[in-house]
């Protein structure tokens, strides 16, 4: 028998007349949990998994996503629940829409997130797809957002655990797709998330999280882009920003804006870092860590989900940075004090508060310094 369960304390939020729900499921413990919730709601729950990667390269390994195991996990959370599963093979549309991608990017001396891409991809515009297809009133899945009703419409907030905050991998949603979805771990830590898993007898319940990048299985990134590109290594000259050539590299991936260590370059009077990658000519440019400073950013397919708000805003240029205060003027962010570490492929994340206003994709910075421009 169950545990007792209080769904006034853990709300969907589903259509009130909502009879047929998809849950995406991972094979983790957080979408687990979304579909049990689904599931006591009383509406047909029907849970879906995408196949991402081949089945054999990720059987066996922890911190992965959408492969192997993670599928025979999210079937038998499914089986314990009483819902029905459905794998879908995406593989293909995978590797050509987020792998391959991931590998360009690099090779252009950009620095990719390809998290977003499959966001922006197969998770929110092919399983969105899905989702209507099954006749589904609303799509729920298990990202640290909060999704909230405000006067123009659902908005994006981040997560109350901001530990767990994942609003900056989902500025690329659009309004319709955020009006389908729902996201009822926002308002929860993880830890609790934990708890209920436990409670409800899943057997993820201390599966441990997948890893920032899911093909990756031992983190060596550069390995990934070699097989799709094998002149990935080609190595170039390291150049100061005042032109003076500073030693050679062993290839443009292995290099990205900020970076310090591995320059290999010794006897300098202050640390080096990677100011820009100049693909083209394959050079790193190196110089002082004021070279980094960038007054301002140019942004690509930016997203907007702002509606007519036009107050103060805050922008995230890292996953892991904190928001600071800037100002968007068309296409040109532009922050309020020198930022850092502010690298083109990465994206920038605009917030009003916790609310989530949009985002792009940074194409170019302008630096802070002449010198360095």
């Amino acid at each position: 028998m169950q545990p007792p369960f209080q769904p006034a304390q853990f709300d969907l939020k589903a259509p009130p007349d909502a009879r047929r729900i998809v849950v995406a499921m991972s094979g983790g413990v957080d979408s687990s949990v979304v579909a049990a919730l689904a599931a006591r709601t009383g509406a047909e729950t029907i849970g879906v998994t995408l196949q991402l990667y081949d089945h054999g390269a990720a059987v066996g390994r922890t911190g992965s996503c959408c492969a192997g195991q993670d599928i025979r996990d999210a079937r038998a959370v499914a089986d314990r629940i009483g819902i029905a599963h459905y794998v879908f093979d995406y593989e293909s549309r995978f590797r050509d829409s987020v792998i391959a991608d991931f590998a360009d990017e690099y090779m252009a001396g950009r620095t990719p997130i390809p998290c977003v891409k499959c966001n922006m991809g197969v998770k929110f515009t092919d399983l969105f797809q899905i989702a209507r297809d099954l006749g589904a009133d609303c799509l729920a899945t298990g990202h640290y957002v909060r999704r909230v009703e405000g006067p123009q419409g659902a908005e994006l907030h981040r997560a109350a655990d901001s530990a767990r905050d994942q609003s900056y991998f989902l500025f690329a949603t659009t309004q319709a797709q955020l009006d389908y979805l729902r996201f009822p771990l926002g308002g929860l830590p993880k830890p609790q998330v934990r708890e209920i898993a436990a409670e409800l007898g899943l057997s993820v319940a201390l599966k441990p999280d997948s890893q920032d990048i899911c093909f990756v299985p031992d983190g060596d990134y550069a390995k990934i882009v070699r097989k799709l590109r094998p002149d990935a290594d080609e190595g170039g000259d390291i150049v100061h920003i005042d032109g003076r050539l500073m030693g050679t590299h062993k290839g443009m991936i292995h290099y990205t804006v900020g970076q310090r260590k591995g320059l290999e370059i010794g006897g300098q009077a202050e640390p080096l870092y990677v100011v820009r990658l100049d693909a083209e000519a394959r050079r790193v440019i190196v110089g002082p860590k004021a070279a980094l400073a960038v007054s301002a950013a140019r942004l690509s397919d930016i997203n907007w989900l702002g509606g007519d708000f036009a107050g103060p805003l805050t922008a995230k240029v890292r996953s892991m940075a904190k928001p600071v205060p800037a100002r968007l003027e068309g296409d040109r962010l532009v922050f309020d004090a020198p930022e850092y570490g502010v690298a083109p492929g990465q994206a920038a994340v605009l917030y009003a508060g916790d609310r989530v206003l949009g985002g792009g994709w940074i194409a170019a910075t302008e630096a802070a310094l002449a010198e360095a421009a």
